[in-house]
């Protein structure tokens, strides 16, 4: 993990200067090995903390190597990462909603 730059600063443009986007695209993120402390120079902030502030899941300690198999041989599935343990079980009857993801 080298960690987040800071999301605040700007470039002479008034874009943000360390990223693409203004916020993450990703609806969730699984790694195998997260590290908790972050090392690069540039780093405001961890991974998990920007991921906390932008309400994404995230999972760790998975083998992606196997999961990367699993999806290359039956193809994209629908899932979710659970994390609450009490929330209602998706309709996966509405494949076609283009909100089932969240």
């Amino acid at each position: 993990n080298y960690g987040v730059p800071d999301r605040k600063k700007m470039d002479k443009f008034g874009l943000p200067a360390m990223f693409e986007s203004y916020k993450i695209h990703a609806s969730g993120l699984i790694v195998q090995d997260y590290a908790h402390h972050y090392s690069h120079w540039k780093a405001a902030s961890s991974l998990g903390d920007w991921l906390k502030e932008e309400g994404i899941p995230g999972l760790c300690d998975i083998d992606t190597r196997m999961l990367t198999k699993k999806i290359r041989e039956k193809g994209a599935m629908v899932g979710r990462i659970e994390v609450d343990e009490n929330a209602p079980a998706p309709d996966f009857t509405q494949i076609g909603n283009p909100n089932i993801n969240r």
